[in-house]
């Protein structure tokens, strides 16, 4: 089958995986609502169950998509960025920033705006303290940046712990909850979903320069890319892309690592495909996630980041005994 083609046929099935799971998200729950008045119920017919459908899981649903998106664009992202299998959107500490600020705001008792406000303060300041030290006296390695990542990373990391055992007690489940990823307060569905198309709009011009970075940064420079700027603008596009995801949804592991690998064994390694393509299959795989969430104890819900997970374990150790020897 030609290159165009079979690219074509990947993202049709990708787009219609990601339709299924939207389907299922509307469906499934502590209350099942049939196909034909969810789809009433999208058109504007007023069923009884239609302000459980456009009120409730719809922004819920949407919000998942948006932030799995982002995770698997990032992931694919960073990938490239540092040339490491391992590489996911939260080896730089942005997580870890976000995390700070969040447990901040919870254990103050602060509300949801605050909350997503202070996340994304700490995931920007994450994101700049990780972008001065890496550069130093300007010198710039993937080494480098990779290590001061994993020490702000550790930093952010003793603080939420310290945060967590001066907190009290009843405001522990919220904090415990955020930081394994929850869904459950994303109301705000449209701020996660306009930064995965920017994310995706400004990636995409870059992704011919990025499969040949992918080969080797003295090909890519013999090749004529300004490898300094473009290693800057994927930092800067998968550090933000991460920021709005964990600002949304806390922090969902597994999304960003597991799912670049999985499009890559169907699509192979041409970023013009591998980028849009990680974005659908992120954003389906956390919509089935949470949905499972949300109903396998139902009427009670499961942090959605244990389910990706429990899934991504192993999937992941089984990508690794699929590599060559």
């Amino acid at each position: 089958m030609p290159t165009r083609q079979r690219a074509l046929l990947i993202l049709l099935t990708l787009c219609l995986l990601a339709v299924g799971s939207f389907g299922m998200a509307l469906m499934a729950g502590s209350l099942r609502v049939p196909p034909g008045e969810v789809l009433g119920a999208l058109f504007g017919q007023g069923q009884d169950s239609a302000e459980i459908v456009l009120q409730l899981r719809l922004p819920r649903a949407i919000a998942a998509f948006a932030c799995g998106g982002l995770l698997a664009l990032a992931g694919a992202l960073m990938q490239v960025l540092l040339r490491n299998p391992l590489a996911d959107p939260y080896v730089l500490g942005i997580s870890g920033g976000a995390g700070v600020g969040a447990m901040f705001a919870l254990m103050l008792g602060l509300p949801v705006l605050a909350v997503d406000s202070l996340a994304f303060a700490g995931a920007l300041g994450a994101m700049f303290i990780v972008f001065g030290l890496a550069h130093g006296d300007g010198s710039w390695t993937q080494t480098r940046l990779l290590l001061t990542g994993v020490i702000v990373a550790a930093g952010c990391g003793a603080l939420v712990a310290l945060m967590l055992a001066i907190a009290d007690e009843n405001r522990l489940r919220g904090m415990l909850f955020w930081l394994m990823g929850d869904l459950g307060q994303s109301t705000q569905w449209w701020p996660a979903l306009l930064a995965l198309g920017v994310g995706l709009a400004l990636a995409m011009p870059f992704a011919r320069e990025l499969n040949l970075l992918a080969r080797g940064q003295m090909q890519a420079q013999a090749l004529g890319v300004a490898v300094g700027r473009l290693r800057w603008v994927i930092y800067l596009l998968a550090s933000l892309a991460t920021a709005a995801s964990v600002t949304t949804a806390g922090s969902i592991g597994f999304v960003g690592l597991v799912v670049p690998h999985l499009v890559r064994l169907a699509a192979g390694n041409d970023q013009r495909l591998l980028l849009p393509a990680s974005a659908l299959a992120g954003g389906s795989l956390l919509v089935l996630a949470d949905t499972a969430a949300r109903t396998l104890i139902a009427p009670q819900q499961l942090p959605v980041g244990v389910l990706t997970a429990l899934i991504g374990v192993p999937v992941f150790l089984f990508l690794l005994s699929r590599q060559p020897k």
